[in-house]
């Protein structure tokens, strides 16, 4: 398996001004954008094929991950060699495609544009707004989840809060070392009814997903659910929920940005230890 798959379709309302003209999946941890910190989550799991599916508005994304010779041989010029080197290796981590999705149809929809890129092979699907942490990869996690049973894997953690509300939640029959077979998904059930405690935060490991899709009906607002899919598939195959390891930040929400923003910045060699002093002194005065 070497093919990833990432979806940036969405609107990114919740960051709106901004979003007006940057999308979502470019917003930056202090320099780096954040779909560029999924992409190397794939990269070190082994993927080394990536397609990302955009729609009409979002070209820009395309510019990103495009070489630029002409500033690469400039800071070159003025002795930048460090800046350089990160310039090129935005456009050089992985053999990086692109499809448009013209319509705004659903994630299901979405996901089958990949279907000449990842032909009948088992494809990893990362979605933007869930950016993860760990130090083995999720991807990777995910990856040699699907070495153990060969059937489609949902990445999914246990959430305590009642924000678990926001997402799918996993209908578990049996768990047996993180693997949790699946009886299906309920999406967004309200706190008294819910499944588990085992929250879908976006890495999947897909195996034979198109025939579902194609027989996925349209749900509300005429959009062809990437969920409804799954459930199909839950009933005429085995389909597991994988409990991964790792820190999970919600990149579509503003806080969840932010504490990203935060944390990771809190790693860098250039000014993590200054932003440690800086936080403390803060801390001091609230």
């Amino acid at each position: 398996m070497n093919k990833a798959v990432i979806p940036c379709g969405g609107l990114g309302t919740r960051f709106l001004p901004i979003t007006k003209t940057v999308p979502k999946e470019l917003l930056p941890i202090v320099d780096v954008p954040v779909i560029s910190h999924i992409i190397d989550e794939c990269v070190s799991s082994g993927l080394t094929e990536v397609l990302i599916i955009i729609s009409p508005h979002k070209e820009i994304i395309k510019d990103y991950f495009k070489r630029d010779d002409r500033l690469y041989d400039e800071l070159m010029g003025k002795g930048k060699t460090e800046l350089a080197e990160i310039l090129l290796s935005a456009s050089s981590k992985a053999d990086i495609k692109f499809v448009t999705q013209y319509e705004p149809l659903g994630s299901a929809h979405a996901v089958s544009l990949a279907r000449d890129f990842t032909g009948d092979e088992p494809f990893c699907l990362a979605l933007g707004d869930d950016l993860t942490v760990s130090e083995v990869p999720v991807a990777k996690q995910m990856i040699e989840a699907y070495e153990k049973t060969h059937s489609t894997i949902i990445g999914v953690q246990k959430c305590e809060g009642d924000d678990i509300v926001k997402y799918g939640v996993a209908d578990v029959v049996s768990n047996y070392d993180r693997h949790n077979l699946l009886r299906g998904i309920v999406e967004k059930p309200p706190l008294n009814a819910l499944p588990s405690r085992l929250a879908c935060y976006g890495r999947y490991i897909l195996s034979n997903i198109y025939k579902y899709i194609d027989r996925t009906p349209k749900g509300k607002g005429g959009e062809y659910q990437l969920t409804d899919a799954l459930m199909l598939q839950c009933q005429e195959e085995k389909v597991y929920a994988y409990e991964f390891e790792g820190k999970r930040y919600d990149m579509g929400d503003k806080f969840g940005a932010l504490k990203a923003a935060i944390e990771l910045s809190l790693n860098r060699k250039d000014f993590g230890d200054d932003l440690k002093s800086y936080i403390k002194e803060l801390a001091a005065t609230l």
